[in-house]
């Protein structure tokens, strides 16, 4: 048996490889590869030690535990975590793994190796952020190539125009299905809706690549200043102090929610309906707050904002057939489809990472409970495709 039902088709908007130490080294120029950083485990779970281990076997999992992986039957997704799980680091073995979840379909990102690609300092040189990037890519697009279920999610920072239009022709030869940008504002004090960018967002839109914002394209802490209240530290939720904490967590919708609406009010998505986009492991909860907001400013500043009055839809309507979101397990998916609308919203497992749960599924199909099999197909499966329509 599978994890997931075979009633119905499962396409899974979240899922992460564990890079190894030498993720992006590996796969760096040659001429940058002894300035790209190995990838840190320094702000997870996940010790030195184990990690160690792997490198010390060949960056493989031993086949005991392998073979202890794969005895897990369809209790892989709530027991087979972070770096130990099956499919973390190897392309086979995630194919195992895809076999047991029984997921049609999986985006699939990384998790520790966007330091340097995605860093908001403006010091980093051009050649060294998009040395990163390119390394990242090329890893990314030979670990799902096998495996058509498997699409690989490229990452592109937008900080240098051209750079950013060079990487996604290159991302989109190699068959890597959806982009990650950032989703703070680019370097140079620019909205992602500056001029300068649209060459990026007609390109997607011709390729009918989705780009995505996901955890971690945005700094993960609020400022230093938000954080200090006189008392000691906070703790994150996994105990220690380097992820996301009480504060972090409750402004975090923030900056997605932030991307967005400038890509609106600025009229990206109205001049390319083609275009694509979802924000994933960022929470659903705020969106349709968002969407009254963004109707009501469209429609009030629309008397004298030049951008606003030659926008053919509203704000709700582009978001609702351009964009889709997904809800965290433990938010109230019913809530969100009762204020706004069944199109939105997105299954996601979160696999190989503790963040999804034991049985995501079960979570959401709590909320789920007495909605029609219409809305249940187009969480699971039928506004995936609509937001990336080459997975079909």
């Amino acid at each position: 048996m599978t994890y997931a039902p075979a009633t119905r088709a499962f396409y899974d908007a979240d899922s992460h490889i564990m890079e190894l130490p030498d993720f992006l080294k590996k796969y760096a120029d040659p001429a940058l590869r002894d300035e790209i950083p190995e990838v840190s485990y320094s702000a997870s779970i996940v010790t030195d030690e184990e990690v160690a281990v792997i490198v010390g076997q060949g960056n493989r999992h031993s086949e005991a535990h392998r073979a202890e992986q794969i005895a897990m039957g369809d209790e892989l997704i709530a027991k087979s975590k972070e770096i130990q799980a099956l499919g973390a680091f190897d392309s086979a073995d995630r194919s195992k793994a895809l076999d047991m979840l029984g997921f049609t379909k999986q985006l699939v990102f990384a998790t520790h190796s966007l330091r340097m690609p995605f860093s908001p300092s403006t010091k980093l040189e051009p050649r060294l952020r998009y040395g990163a990037t390119r390394a990242h890519n090329r890893h990314m697009a030979d670990f799902c190539k096998p495996d058509s279920r498997m699409i690989g999610v490229a990452a592109i920072p937008l900080d240098e125009p051209d750079l950013a239009l060079a990487e996604l022709d290159w991302a989109l030869a190699q068959g890597l299905g959806a982009v990650w940008v950032p989703h703070r504002a680019p370097l140079g004090d620019r909205s992602p809706g500056h001029v300068d960018f649209e060459p990026f967002w007609a390109r997607l839109a011709e390729a009918r690549v989705p780009f995505l914002m996901h955890v971690g394209g945005a700094p993960l802490q609020v400022s230093k200043a938000w954080g200090s209240n006189g008392r000691a530290p906070v703790k994150d939720w996994l105990g220690g102090g380097e992820n996301v904490r009480t504060k972090d967590a409750a402004l975090q919708h923030q900056a997605p929610e932030g991307f967005i609406s400038m890509l609106v009010l600025d009229g990206v998505l109205d001049r390319h309906p083609n275009l694509r986009g979802a924000a994933i492991e960022l929470g659903a909860g705020w969106v349709p707050e968002m969407l009254r907001r963004l109707d009501w400013v469209a429609r009030t500043w629309g008397r004298n904002d030049a951008n606003l009055q030659v926008q053919k839809r509203s704000p709700t309507q582009q978001i609702t057939e351009q964009m889709a979101f997904t809800p965290f397990p433990l938010e109230d998916l019913g809530c969100m489809l009762d204020q706004s609308s069944a199109d939105l919203y997105l299954f996601s497992s979160d696999y190989p990472h503790i963040e999804g749960g034991r049985d995501p599924i079960g979570k959401f199909e709590r909320h789920l409970e007495g909605r029609s099999e219409a809305v249940k197909s187009r969480f699971y499966a039928e506004n995936f495709l609509r937001i990336a329509p080459n997975a079909a």
